[in-house]
Protein backbone atom coordinates (compact mmCIF):
# COMPACT_ATOMS: atom_id res chain seq x y z
CA UNK A 1 0.00 0.00 0.00
CA UNK A 2 2.86 2.37 0.80
CA UNK A 3 4.38 1.62 -2.62
CA UNK A 4 1.03 2.51 -4.20
CA UNK A 5 0.99 5.85 -2.34
CA UNK A 6 4.54 6.65 -3.44
CA UNK A 7 3.70 5.72 -7.03
CA UNK A 8 0.54 7.84 -6.96
CA UNK A 9 2.40 10.86 -5.58
CA UNK A 10 5.18 10.46 -8.12
CA UNK A 11 2.68 10.20 -10.99
CA UNK A 12 0.84 13.31 -9.76
CA UNK A 13 4.09 15.26 -9.53
CA UNK A 14 5.51 14.08 -12.86
CA UNK A 15 2.35 14.46 -14.90
CA UNK A 16 1.41 17.69 -13.12
CA UNK A 17 4.78 19.18 -14.00
CA UNK A 18 4.50 17.96 -17.60
CA UNK A 19 1.00 19.45 -17.96
CA UNK A 20 2.12 22.70 -16.33
CA UNK A 21 5.10 23.08 -18.64
CA UNK A 22 3.01 22.12 -21.69
CA UNK A 23 0.54 24.85 -20.72
CA UNK A 24 3.36 27.36 -20.35
CA UNK A 25 4.79 26.38 -23.73
CA UNK A 26 1.35 26.80 -25.31
CA UNK A 27 1.00 30.25 -23.69
CA UNK A 28 4.44 31.29 -24.95
CA UNK A 29 3.49 30.21 -28.49
CA UNK A 30 0.29 32.28 -28.28
CA UNK A 31 2.31 35.24 -26.99
CA UNK A 32 4.84 34.92 -29.81
CA UNK A 33 1.99 34.79 -32.35
CA UNK A 34 0.39 37.91 -30.86
CA UNK A 35 -2.80 36.03 -29.97
CA UNK A 36 -2.58 36.38 -26.22
CA UNK A 37 -5.19 39.12 -25.87
CA UNK A 38 -7.76 37.83 -28.32
CA UNK A 39 -7.34 34.07 -28.72
CA UNK A 40 -9.44 31.94 -31.03
CA UNK A 41 -12.01 29.58 -29.44
CA UNK A 42 -9.82 26.65 -30.43
CA UNK A 43 -7.29 27.70 -27.79
CA UNK A 44 -9.69 26.51 -25.07
CA UNK A 45 -10.17 23.19 -26.87
CA UNK A 46 -6.40 22.67 -27.11
CA UNK A 47 -5.98 23.50 -23.40
CA UNK A 48 -8.67 21.01 -22.37
CA UNK A 49 -7.19 18.40 -24.70
CA UNK A 50 -3.79 18.82 -23.03
CA UNK A 51 -5.45 18.28 -19.65
CA UNK A 52 -7.30 15.19 -20.87
CA UNK A 53 -4.12 13.64 -22.28
CA UNK A 54 -1.94 14.14 -19.21
CA UNK A 55 -4.62 13.23 -16.65
CA UNK A 56 -5.74 10.09 -18.49
CA UNK A 57 -2.14 8.97 -19.04
CA UNK A 58 -1.39 9.52 -15.35
CA UNK A 59 -4.44 7.56 -14.22
CA UNK A 60 -3.63 4.78 -16.69
CA UNK A 61 -0.06 4.54 -15.38
CA UNK A 62 -1.28 4.20 -11.79
CA UNK A 63 -3.72 1.48 -12.86
CA UNK A 64 -0.94 -0.43 -14.67
CA UNK A 65 1.37 -0.06 -11.67
CA UNK A 66 -1.35 -1.48 -9.39
CA UNK A 67 -1.74 -4.62 -11.52
CA UNK A 68 -4.87 -3.37 -13.25
CA UNK A 69 -6.67 -2.32 -10.06
CA UNK A 70 -8.04 1.22 -9.86
CA UNK A 71 -10.78 2.67 -7.70
CA UNK A 72 -12.83 5.69 -8.70
CA UNK A 73 -11.52 7.58 -5.66
CA UNK A 74 -7.92 6.88 -6.64
CA UNK A 75 -8.58 8.08 -10.19
CA UNK A 76 -10.13 11.31 -8.93
CA UNK A 77 -7.27 11.83 -6.48
CA UNK A 78 -4.69 11.36 -9.24
CA UNK A 79 -6.54 13.70 -11.62
CA UNK A 80 -6.96 16.43 -9.00
CA UNK A 81 -3.32 16.08 -7.97
CA UNK A 82 -2.12 16.45 -11.54
CA UNK A 83 -4.43 19.45 -12.03
CA UNK A 84 -3.32 21.13 -8.81
CA UNK A 85 0.39 20.78 -9.53
CA UNK A 86 0.00 21.96 -13.13
CA UNK A 87 -2.06 24.95 -11.94
CA UNK A 88 0.61 25.92 -9.40
CA UNK A 89 3.35 25.71 -12.05
CA UNK A 90 1.27 27.78 -14.48
CA UNK A 91 0.37 30.35 -11.79
CA UNK A 92 4.05 30.87 -11.00
CA UNK A 93 4.67 31.43 -14.71
CA UNK A 94 1.73 33.88 -14.90
CA UNK A 95 3.12 35.86 -11.96
CA UNK A 96 6.49 36.15 -13.72
CA UNK A 97 4.83 36.89 -17.07
CA UNK A 98 2.56 39.66 -15.76
CA UNK A 99 5.24 41.17 -13.52
CA UNK A 100 8.29 41.13 -15.77
CA UNK A 101 7.62 39.99 -19.33
CA UNK A 102 4.35 41.80 -19.99
CA UNK A 103 3.71 44.17 -17.05
CA UNK A 104 0.92 45.94 -18.96
CA UNK A 105 -0.93 42.65 -19.55
CA UNK A 106 -4.03 43.43 -17.48
CA UNK A 107 -4.28 47.00 -18.81
CA UNK A 108 -4.06 45.77 -22.41
CA UNK A 109 -6.53 42.99 -21.72
CA UNK A 110 -9.00 45.55 -20.35
CA UNK A 111 -8.53 47.65 -23.50
CA UNK A 112 -9.25 44.62 -25.71
CA UNK A 113 -12.37 43.80 -23.69
CA UNK A 114 -13.53 47.43 -23.94
CA UNK A 115 -13.06 47.38 -27.71
CA UNK A 116 -15.00 44.11 -27.99
CA UNK A 117 -17.88 45.60 -26.01
CA UNK A 118 -17.97 48.60 -28.34
CA UNK A 119 -17.99 46.34 -31.41
CA UNK A 120 -20.44 43.71 -30.16
CA UNK A 121 -22.83 45.94 -28.23
CA UNK A 122 -23.03 49.29 -30.02
CA UNK A 123 -26.38 49.98 -28.34
CA UNK A 124 -24.79 50.17 -24.85
CA UNK A 125 -25.17 53.52 -23.16
CA UNK A 126 -22.16 55.28 -21.63
CA UNK A 127 -23.40 54.34 -18.15
CA UNK A 128 -23.66 50.67 -19.10
CA UNK A 129 -20.24 50.79 -20.71
CA UNK A 130 -18.74 52.40 -17.60
CA UNK A 131 -20.37 49.76 -15.38
CA UNK A 132 -19.06 46.96 -17.60
CA UNK A 133 -15.57 48.47 -17.58
CA UNK A 134 -15.68 48.78 -13.77
CA UNK A 135 -16.67 45.11 -13.50
CA UNK A 136 -13.89 44.12 -15.89
CA UNK A 137 -11.40 46.06 -13.77
CA UNK A 138 -12.61 44.36 -10.56
CA UNK A 139 -12.31 40.92 -12.13
CA UNK A 140 -8.83 41.46 -13.55
CA UNK A 141 -5.49 41.41 -11.82
CA UNK A 142 -3.17 38.69 -10.72
CA UNK A 143 -5.20 37.71 -7.65
CA UNK A 144 -8.39 37.05 -9.58
CA UNK A 145 -6.46 35.35 -12.37
CA UNK A 146 -4.82 33.04 -9.85
CA UNK A 147 -8.19 32.21 -8.28
CA UNK A 148 -9.87 31.54 -11.63
CA UNK A 149 -6.91 29.48 -12.86
CA UNK A 150 -6.86 27.33 -9.74
CA UNK A 151 -10.62 26.80 -9.58
CA UNK A 152 -10.91 26.19 -13.33
CA UNK A 153 -8.02 23.74 -13.37
CA UNK A 154 -9.41 21.75 -10.44
CA UNK A 155 -12.92 21.72 -11.91
CA UNK A 156 -11.74 20.50 -15.32
CA UNK A 157 -9.40 18.00 -13.63
CA UNK A 158 -12.27 16.66 -11.53
CA UNK A 159 -14.54 16.17 -14.54
CA UNK A 160 -11.80 14.51 -16.60
CA UNK A 161 -10.69 12.21 -13.78
CA UNK A 162 -14.29 11.33 -12.89
CA UNK A 163 -15.04 10.24 -16.46
CA UNK A 164 -11.68 8.47 -16.85
CA UNK A 165 -12.10 6.81 -13.46
CA UNK A 166 -15.57 5.55 -14.31
CA UNK A 167 -14.25 4.10 -17.56
CA UNK A 168 -11.02 2.59 -16.16
CA UNK A 169 -12.04 1.56 -12.64
CA UNK A 170 -11.49 -2.03 -11.73
CA UNK A 171 -11.62 -3.46 -8.24
CA UNK A 172 -10.42 -6.74 -6.78
CA UNK A 173 -14.05 -7.93 -6.77
CA UNK A 174 -14.24 -7.36 -10.54
CA UNK A 175 -11.37 -9.83 -10.99
CA UNK A 176 -13.13 -12.65 -9.11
Amino acid sequence: MENQTNTSKQVMINYGLMLGFASILFHVVLYAMGKIYDPHWSVAIIGITLSIVFIVLGIKLVKETNEGILSLGEAIKIGLGISLISAIVYIIYLAVFTSFIEPEYFTRMAEVQHQKMLENYPQMSDEQLDAANAMTEKMSGLGMTVAFTLIGSLFIGFIISLIAGLIMKKTVEDNE
